[in-house]
């Protein structure tokens, strides 16, 4: 074999048309991400992108979206319990899954303002 898949550059969340605002609202001010400008080429097709760690998220245009409730990325959290109250504070519902405790895994999920699926989890 002569490739090597050496991990994640970004991951790619679909939204509907016009979320932009509502996308920078919960990514940047909630979550604290840094946004990233797009490449001039793929402005005009809308959507937004964020900074996340060393890795990219990308929020991008659906036409006839439809949320991705089950599948979904799980972000790899330092001091869970402080993004746990953090959310509450800005009124976002949480879903614990303590499914994996034995195994030394923390974690929940929340659901984007577009429905989408997302895992926070710690290791312990």
């Amino acid at each position: 074999m002569t490739y090597s898949i050496i991990g994640l550059d970004h991951i790619q969340l679909a939204a509907p048309e016009g979320c932009e605002v509502k996308a920078r609202h919960f990514y940047n001010t909630v979550l604290g991400w840094t946004e990233i400008p797009k490449p001039e080429i793929l402005r005009k097709r809308g959507g937004v992108w964020f900074e996340c760690g060393r890795h990219q998220v990308h929020i991008g245009i659906q036409k006839d979206f439809v949320p991705a409730t089950k599948a979904h990325p799980a972000f790899h959290v330092q001091h869970l319990d402080q993004l746990r109250e953090h959310l509450i504070h800005n009124h976002i519902h949480i879903v614990d899954d303590g499914a994996r405790v034995e195994e030394g895994v923390r974690r929940f999920y929340i659901n984007d303002p577009f429905g989408n699926r997302l895992e926070f989890l710690e290791w312990v």
